[in-house]
């Protein structure tokens, strides 16, 4: 092989190597992007803990995310104090989704139903098949986690 020949393929795989340089990054776990569009189908939320004043209590629930920030309640069941009670469909509220810095694997968020002013912050990974939450209301200890069961 002729030097000249040599250094033209070398440089093309140096070229092609740049191209492939950032589409490695991003695999490989680099910076992605987080908003609502991640959160996107019906997801199954189960969570437990306390209602300082109420008791404990416990929450099996159907969520849908629409990829917008919005989100609709498709039904479930609450038992606070052991008294259970039937969650009507139709309950409707608001989300965001951001960068969580570090790490930089992950999203960070909140979640809100304004009609009974309960509010979560929210963390998932990028593919958003669970979704971890905590309640940030005054007077509750409650977490649990959201799991995507189709989109």
């Amino acid at each position: 092989m002729s030097t000249r020949r040599a250094w033209s393929t070398m440089a093309g795989l140096a070229a092609a190597a740049l191209l492939l340089v950032p589409t490695a990054s991003v695999a490989g776990g680099g910076k992605h992007a987080c908003s609502v569009d991640k959160l996107n189908g019906l997801y199954v939320f189960t969570a437990s803990g306390v209602n300082l004043t109420l008791g404990p209590k416990a929450i099996i629930e159907l969520i849908r995310f629409n990829g917008d920030g919005t989100v609709e309640v498709a039904g479930g069941t609450i038992v606070v104090n052991g008294t259970k009670t039937a969650i009507p469909s139709g309950g409707a509220g608001t989300y965001t989704v951001n960068d969580l810095t570090p790490p930089d694997d992950m999203c960070a968020g909140t979640l809100s139903f304004p009609h009974g002013a309960t509010n979560f912050d929210i963390f998932l990974a990028p593919d958003a098949k669970k979704v971890r939450m905590i309640q940030t209301d005054s007077g509750n200890v409650f977490e649990g986690t959201a799991a995507r069961v189709s989109h």
